[in-house]
């Protein structure tokens, strides 16, 4: 367990960095935050085995996306059209905000 808070939410475009699926870009479909991991839209797929049964009718060999180390993958920034780092900054009205540190530009919406 990392002590070191993932800064990558649900539905943020991310790109990957390191790994067999490195200079893919894809939205982030669900964070694991306990395990440190994100599942990316059309990255790092997996073929599984299948019986069919319960909610399955059919059975056979089905491709999914598979998890990947959220220390792999880096935020996307609409304005620098780019991967960046980002920063934590505080707003007037007290949120705190994911900021691009290259543009300035405010990453959450």
């Amino acid at each position: 367990m990392s002590t070191v808070k993932c800064r990558i939410k649900k539905d943020d475009k991310v790109r990957v960095i390191a790994g067999k699926e490195k200079g893919k870009m894809g939205k982030v479909l669900r964070v694991f935050g306990d395990k440190d991991r994100v599942i990316i839209e059309n990255v790092n797929f997996v073929k599984r085995h299948t019986k069919p049964g319960g909610q399955t009718r059919q059975g056979g060999i089905i491709e999914k996306e598979a998890p990947i180390h959220w220390s792999n993958v880096m935020l996307m920034c609409n304005k620098c059209i780019n991967h960046v780092r980002i920063k934590m900054q505080r707003l007037e009205d007290g949120r705190m905000v994911r900021v691009c540190k290259k543009c300035g530009e405010i990453i959450d919406t």
